[in-house]
Order: structure tokens, then sequence, then C-alpha cells
């Protein structure tokens, strides 16, 4: 295993977040809190259907309106399409509206109350057509096509896969080794189908936008997390120059992977060139929940073979995620989740076969949401791995440690693992979980194993040194509230051995900033942290040039003013390992399940913020419970039901159980010292860790997510079985 080399002194310094005073005196500036002079407010006319053609769009009483400033119908943007990879979503829809929620005017005006009026007045005639809400219904033959013509749609960065359908979003098909023989010769098989709900990122800030020209230059105020991703998008779909177009993100009131797509920049355009004045729009959350890119629903059917031993010999799967009606939200080239092939990690896998694919129905477009495509996948197989433990009367935990992946050994995906803390991960989680102890009545103990890719990509980040010692970080990486300026901070520091009250960090727009991937995709520390490492050793290196063997302070007087700008690619293949231990009581008379105690044991490698690495573990764990246990965007015939946060259901403080983290810091990752990603390491495994641990209280086995106790209550329900479940687990351990 390489051995970590971690710069002394100012990585165990306490850590102070950049950002914070300003976000708790109040004087953070979030997007809603922009107000230029003469700034309209945009207001929408959506479809009530889930499927229908559009006949008709009258608006003459709406532009009549005293204080309405501009209508736009589909007519006003034809042929104009947006999307962070596929560009097949209309601005405004002109001849189908394939959801309900999807535009089909847009109003500017002096008030809200006004724009709103305005567009309630404006009348549209509708032909309803058939509505295809279930992915395999798509599938069907025979079924509606929803995009008849997508060769406008433009494909940015490259060309678009084909796919096998026409109502298929994005597809992948991969194998290594010889599935079928294996599965022959397996001493046995077993297959287990899993269905995913659809949920919200759960963001306290909603989308805002405030848009206006600026002679030729588009000047854009967003919630996008990825500034010059939107600005490409923009130009791609507005027909502009890259370098007209000017994206401004401040801080950004949450994300979780919602603030990468967005809708409303697009539409403002061509309501600020019709009026000649700033439009802004700010979402409520009835439109956040009805129409943002949620995480995708769908169904995962799993089968794997094993030998004797249980050791795992073959493994196929089908994923089917419900893309809804547009691709739009999707950034990676497949149009699927990012990791919707992984559909067993963690694990030594010499013959796989794995099918994929996003559909298009009649439903919410589905985008990215934190750790894209594992929570589904996860909860999956490490629910299928715990029933094949107790077909095979093995303890759960010990079928993982027989399967964990060691470096030399392939993965799902066929890569070869150099190195692999898994095992390190599992003794430690038998330790200090308590994995052995005796059960009570009614509680049982569920885990999960899961593994994360580091983030991959290429940014680029300025420093700039003055005559004072003093170093400023330029970049364009927003705070959504990770910690991301902290941490360029503490690496520029380390790297340079001077005070972190010597670095300051200033986040600029596409129009002064070098180009940056923006965040997601666990990316930040491997990649733009990278970056700020490569500056601070080209800085050093400079320093050393102009004074050699000089004191810092005494070689920037010599150098100064100095500006360097470093680009870094990460594209190492690194995972990070975790693994849960969760207690639940179950009352077997109602369903009702509470969870009592969890344990996390994460492979991080170097940590470089602490109280940040913490604050996204835990938080993590929390984003996880409320998927596992109560989050569920809910959908009738095409229309959300749960419009705001209260139906919707976040988890609060009162949900949350004890949780004990134990680090594994000593397995080097890519980033900076030895640094891996963890910002999406802790969410995806909760959900099956908790079915596994309602299963093991009291052998109801749920097969879907949330695990609500209506759903305990109706498995314990139809159960065979009057005694404890057969398996590893036995009368010994009960009371």
């Amino acid at each position: 295993m390489k051995t970590l080399e971690r710069p002394p002194g100012v990585l165990s310094e306490p850590e102070w977040r950049v950002e914070g005073r300003d976000k708790v005196t109040g004087a953070a500036r979030y997007a809603a809190d922009v107000r230029v002079p003469n700034m309209l407010h945009a207001a929408f006319v959506s479809s009530p259907h889930a499927h229908a053609r559009i006949v008709k769009v009258d608006a003459s009483a709406a532009r009549g309106m005293l204080g309405v400033r501009a209508v736009i119908t589909g007519a006003d943007v034809r042929p104009a399409r947006y999307g962070r990879r596929l560009q097949d979503w209309p601005v405004l829809c002109w001849d189908h509206a394939l959801f309900i929620g999807d535009r089909v005017a847009a109003v500017a005006a002096d008030t809200p109350e006004i724009a709103d009026a305005a567009a309630r007045a404006i009348a549209v005639e509708y032909e309803e057509l058939p509505a295809v809400l279930d992915p395999e219904a798509a599938l069907a033959e025979g079924a509606p096509v929803l995009h008849l013509d997508p060769s406008p749609y433009l494909y940015l960065g490259g060309k678009r896969p084909t796919v096998p359908n026409a109502n298929v979003q994005g597809y992948g098909l991969h194998e290594h080794g010889d599935v079928d023989a294996a599965f022959a010769s397996a001493h046995r098989t077993f297959e287990h189908r899993f269905t995913l709900a659809r949920t919200h990122q759960g963001y306290i800030e909603p989308h805002a936008t405030l848009l206006w020209l600026d002679g030729d230059v588009v000047r854009v105020v967003s919630t996008n997390k990825a500034p010059y991703g939107l600005r490409q998008q923009m130009a791609a779909c507005l027909g502009l120059p890259e370098e007209k177009i000017v994206v401004d993100a401040g801080h950004i009131g949450g994300d979780f992977g919602g603030k990468g797509h967005s809708i409303d920049e697009f539409v403002l355009y061509y309501l600020a060139r019709a009026t000649g004045r700033p439009v802004r729009a700010v979402m409520r959350y009835a439109d956040e929940l009805q129409m943002s890119a949620t995480r995708h629903g769908g169904t995962i059917t799993l089968r794997t073979g094993v030998d004797r031993e249980g050791k795992f010999v073959a493994h196929s799967a089908r994923v089917v995620f419900d893309g809804g009606a547009y691709a739009a939200g999707k950034p990676v080239a497949t149009l699927m989740p990012g990791e919707a092939m992984v559909t067993l990690a963690g694990y030594h896998l010499p013959n796989v076969r794995v099918e994929a694919m996003t559909v298009y129905t009649n439903q919410i477009p589905a985008g990215h949401s934190r750790a894209p495509g594992q929570p589904q996948n996860v909860f999956a197989a490490e629910s299928h791995v715990d029933l094949i433990a107790r077909e095979l009367g093995l303890d759960p935990l010990e079928l993982r440690e027989r399967n964990a992946i060691r470096g030399g050994e392939i993965d799902v995906e066929g890569d070869v693992w150099h190195d692999s803390a898994a095992h390190e991960v599992l003794a430690t989680l038998r330790r200090e979980a308590r994995w052995d102890a005796a059960r009570g009545r009614g509680h049982g103990r569920g885990i999960a194993l899961g593994a994360r890719p580091s983030g991959r990509g290429k940014s680029a980040i300025a420093l700039r040194l003055d005559r004072e010692g003093r170093v400023e970080v330029l970049t364009a990486v927003a705070d959504q509230g990770g910690g991301q300026h902290t941490l360029f901070q503490r690496i520029v520091a380390a790297e340079l051995g001077i005070p972190l009250d010597r670095i300051t960090v200033r986040r600029g727009t596409t129009e002064n900033t070098p180009r940056d991937a923006g965040i997601g995709g666990s990316r930040v520390t491997p990649v733009q942290g990278g970056a700020a490492l490569e500056a601070a050793r080209k800085l050093k290196a400079k320093l050393d040039e102009v004074a050699p063997g000089a004191p810092f302070a005494e070689a920037a007087r010599r150098a100064a003013p100095l500006e360097i700008v470093a680009e870094h690619t990460s594209d190492a293949n690194v995972n990070a390992v975790y693994a849960y231990a969760l207690e639940v009581e179950v009352d077997r008379d109602t369903g009702h399940l509470r969870v009592l105690d969890a344990v996390l044991v994460a492979d991080v490698g170097t940590v470089i913020n602490p109280v940040a690495a913490r604050g996204q573990l835990e938080g993590g764990f929390i984003f996880g419970l409320g998927q596992a246990l109560m989050e569920e965007l809910r959908v009738e015939d095409g229309r959300v039901t749960t419009t705001n946060l209260g139906d919707y259901k976040l988890p609060t403080i009162a949900d949350a159980p004890p949780l004990r983290i134990v680090l594994l810091t000593d397995s080097p990752g890519p980033g900076p010292f030895g640094a891996k990603s963890v910002g999406e390491l802790s969410n995806p495994g909760v959900g099956a860790a908790v079915a596994n641990a309602v299963h093991d209280a009291c052998g109801a086995r749920v097969f879907s997510l949330p695990v609500t106790a209506e759903k305990v209550f109706s498995a314990l329900r139809t159960e065979r079985r009057a005694g404890p479940q057969e398996g590893w687990h036995t009368d010994a351990v009960r009371e």
C-alpha cells in the first residue's frame, strides 16, 4: 500500500469556514437577494396534462393588462431547446406538452402579482393524448413515441450514443468474462427485483435567476453550481458566442445534485430581449417539486450465482430508470445517472453482464441527485446480498468479507482495483458495531457495503501574490455549503507553509476566472483541489527561482506582484469504500420501526477539512436516512401530489439516531496530499442497511424505498413463517 505524505502543520489547525462570517451575519448574497433597477418579474403557464397537443394559445387578454411588458409563447422561441448534454427540452412548448408542468407561455410584468394574474389570463386549448407513465409500457411494442424526431436535438460534446428504442434516452450494456458459463456452473443462483421511488434533493433555497442584456452581453445571476457549464448550454441553445454570456453564481442555499440543472435562464433571455429590461424568476416550491430534475425512480433486477463457499461467480443486472419527459437534466455522455451501471459496488466479480437504460415517459423529468444512480443500485445490491446470505445460512457480514474486492481483482465494471480498503472497512465495522453481540427481541441489525469513485475532470485556479506576502485564490467555484473555499485556503497554505490568514479566496464570474468544471460528481477535492495544489507548487517554484533559499516573505517582496494560473486533470480510477451497521426496533403488531443506532466506517484518505468532512458524512447519513424511511415524490397520473416540503417529509433532528463515524485515513486517494472524496460517500448505503435491519428484526423484507411502517406491516402479514427468519440469525442471539 502506498504511504501517504501529509504536510505538517496547517492541516491539523482548527478549521474556520472562509464564508462562515458572511452566512451567520446575513451578508452572504444569494441569487434571490440580487436586485437591479427596472427589474421585471416572470410567471409561466404550464400544461395541466401529462401528454397533449397544443392547439391554440390566446394571450390577448394578458397582453392588454396594465403592467404587463411582454408575453411570449412557443412560437416566439421555436426551435430553441436546452439541456446539460442533450438539448431536448423546449424553452417553451410549441406543439406538444410532455408532462404536467411543461411550460407553454411566459410573462414579464412590473410585479410578481401582475405577472401571475397575466399568466392566469392566457387561454390554452389542448388536445389530450394518451399518456405513457411507466417505463416498461414505454418500451413495449406499439407504445406512443414521445419524441418523434430527435434529429434536431443538440448533443454537447461529441455524438449521441445510439439507443435500442425510440423511447430510450440513454442506454448501456457492459459484459466481461463468460457470464452464461459461470451461471451454468454456479452452485446456486439468486434473483430479486427492487423498486425505487422518485425523490427530490430537498434543498431549502429554490432555483432563482436574474438576467439582463448589457449591450451585446447577456448577464446572468443564477443558483446554478456550474457557471461555465450553464454558459455553454445557453450559448448552444440561444445561438450566442460563449464569451457574450457572463454567469455569476454566488452563495447557493443547498444543492445535493439539484443545482446543476437550470430551466429559467433560457426563457428569461427571450423576455429580456422582448422588453429591454432585466427579468427575474424565483421558483415556488410547488413548481420545484413538479418540474425540477428529481432522482430517478425505476426498477432493478439482479441475478447472482455463487459457488459452494458463497463466493460470487456470476452477476447480471437489468436497470430501468424512469427518465421522465426529457433527458435535459443529465450531464453524462450516456444520458443516464452517473453510476447507473454500478450494480454491485465493492465486490470481486469475474463474470458480469449489466444492462441499464433511462426511458422517456410522460412524467416529471429526472436528473442528478447526490451520488446519482448509487442510492438506487446500492439499495438493490445490498438487499440482494443480504438475501443471498440468509438463504445460504451465512452471517451477512461474513458473506461480504468473502466477496469484498482486494487489490488486483476486478469489479462490476471490469476495472482492476490496484488497492482496496474494503476488508479493513469490514473488519473495523465488525469491531466498532459489536456485530456479534446479542440482539434484543424486536431488534435487528443491518449492514451495507459500498464504494464511491473519486471525482474526475479538469479545472483551473489562479493565485495572486502581493508584496506583503498575501495570496489570493481566484476561482469560479461557487459555495453551496460544502466548504470548497476553505479547502482551497488550507491546501494553498499547507503547500506554501504560510499561515491560513495569509490566504484569501475570491469567487469570480465566467468573465474573470479560469475555466472550471463546476461542483458535482465528488469532483471538488481531487479536481479543483488538485488545481489549487498545482498552482501553489508553481508559485513556490517561481519564488525559488527569483529568490533561492529566501524565506517566503522575502521572496514575495522580490517577486510580487505575481499571478499564477494552474490547470489540473484528475482521471484516476480510485474508490473510497464505506460500510454501515444500523440497529432498528420493529413493532410486529404495527410495522412501526425506529433506528436506534448507526455506525459508519469510511475510507477517506487524508482529511483536509476535518469539520467539513465530518459534516458531509453526517449530512449524507441524514440525507440517506430520509430517503430510506420517509421521502417519496408521490405522483398520481403524472401529477406530483407532494407539492411542499411538509407533505414531502424531510427528516429533522428528531429523526436522527446516534451516529458514530470511524475514519480510515491510511489508504491514499487522488486528491491533494492523498485525500479522497466524501461528499457523496455516505448517503447511498443507508436504505439497504435499514431494510436489512428490519428483515433481521422481524423477518419482513421490503423490496422498495422508502421502508415505511405500512410496507413492513404488509410484509409481516404475508410472511409465511411464524418463527425467526431462516439463516444465520438463530435463537441463541434472541432474548
